[in-house]
């Protein structure tokens, strides 16, 4: 599995997703709800309702790949963002299971 997040967006999706959902269905839900297009090559990222459960869709060159994690204990943290798109820190802290409650850049 390559997601290389270097270079692809990162897309939350903001409701919750049917786990038992695949391929079609997802990309599905990516045109109608998110209004993004599946074959972009960006990462779409679906919670179930418990946030337990944790699916990335993306387009791989030749056909589209899930990337799939469940939780045996604890849930994931949805991350404050400004719309669907995450940034990569967020990405990290959301699978990493780590709460931020403020985030604050230091200018640069």
């Amino acid at each position: 599995m390559s997601l290389e997040i270097a270079r692809n967006r990162i897309f939350l999706y903001q409701g919750t997703c049917d786990m038992r959902r695949s391929f079609d269905k997802l990309a599905c839900v990516v045109i109608e709800h998110m209004h993004e297009n599946p074959l972009s090559g960006d990462l779409f990222v679906f919670l179930n309702k418990k946030r337990t459960m944790l699916k990335v869709l993306y387009w791989d060159k030749d056909g589209y790949a899930i990337w799939y994690k469940r939780l045996e204990k604890g849930r994931f943290m949805r991350p404050k963002t400004d719309g669907l798109e995450m940034n990569r820190s967020h990405w990290m802290h959301l699978l990493e299971g780590v709460e931020v409650k403020i985030i604050k850049k230091q200018p640069r």
